[in-house]
């Protein structure tokens, strides 16, 4: 097991915690291969606007000194695939944002119910912010060994929990590192650092409406996807899953990694009730692979 040098170690342990007002990006082993974002306006939600890329970047509470800021928080839900990332913004503490990401991720505190996250009980907390090398998070002890019960590809997607949010949170695509007494292994997996893997996300992924939001009678649906031919095929259905709307929408491109899509959706014609806003990937194969990714908002029509 590796260790830093003393100077770099205490270096690490005595920095304190960034406190950011910047928040977004998230970087892959390849530098293309980034989760793209739309920018949070001024009311503290994401924007309709997809051309910015990178997770976005935090939005003030509307006080002099923001007291919150939107955080990407990168959450477990399923897919043909399996188990993959989706991304959640959430309100968080502006004093200390990464810490209170981290927490809301190990509370597993996700609006979207489709969503879980995989870490075990614990306090992660930031260390190091990028330095021009790497940045340190401090570990429970506990956190070294794999929990019993989790399997090598669910520690593996949970350190990518961890570095997909911590890299969004410093706007930084440097790798992680994990320290406890000295630089340790995490989840039984010993290597020195952790970059993100685009192959951890989802294909699919909605960031606006918000889960549990009452959008209007239109409004523009967003995320971002990885569909065959950039077609992200969307609906709405009513209560008992039954389509009542549908439509698609073209994102910027595919194939090689997510790119940002956005649509016009009209519900006006719908009669007041709760509705599920659901985008997709396309699947050419009529079901073979499994079928397509989903990831789906419940919306609520007045």
């Amino acid at each position: 097991m590796a260790f830093p040098t003393r100077a770099r170690l205490a270096a690490l342990l005595t920095v304190p915690a960034v406190s950011m007002v910047v928040l977004a990006g998230c970087g892959d082993d390849d530098p293309k291969a980034t989760d793209p974002g739309d920018r949070p306006s001024q009311s503290g939600k994401p924007s309709t606007s997809p051309s910015q890329g990178g997770d976005p970047s935090p939005t003030e509470s509307g006080s002099a000194t923001p007291t919150t800021v939107a955080a990407p928080l990168y959450f477990v839900g399923e897919t043909p695939q399996g188990p993959r990332l989706f991304r959640e913004f959430q309100q968080v503490e502006a004093d200390n944002p990464v810490d209170e990401a981290l927490a809301v991720l190990t509370a597993g505190a996700a609006k979207d119910p489709d969503y879980r996250s995989l870490l075990p009980e614990g306090t992660p907390t930031l260390v190091q912010g990028d330095n021009g090398e790497a940045i340190g998070v401090n570990i429970p002890v506990e956190w070294a060994d794999r929990p019993s019960g989790m399997s090598a590809k669910e520690a593996t997607l949970a350190i990518q929990q961890i570095v997909f949010t911590v890299q969004g949170v410093l706007q930084s695509r440097a790798p992680v590192e994990f320290y406890s007494d000295g630089l340790t292994p995490v989840f039984g997996v010993d290597k020195s650092s952790f970059k993100a893997a685009q192959r951890a996300l989802a294909l699919v992924n909605v960031t606006q409406p918000e889960e549990g939001s009452s959008p209007g009678d239109s409004f523009t649906a967003s995320g971002v996807a990885n569909s065959f031919e950039a077609t992200v095929p969307w609906e709405v259905r009513d209560q008992d899953g039954k389509k009542v709307l549908d439509g698609f929408s073209t994102a910027e491109g595919w194939g090689d990694k997510l790119y940002p899509w956005q649509t016009e959706v009209d519900v006006s014609s719908l009669p007041p009730g709760t509705y599920s806003f659901v985008a997709m990937t396309d699947d050419p194969s009529g079901g073979e692979g499994g079928g397509p990714t989903e990831d789906s908002k419940t919306i609520t029509v007045q």
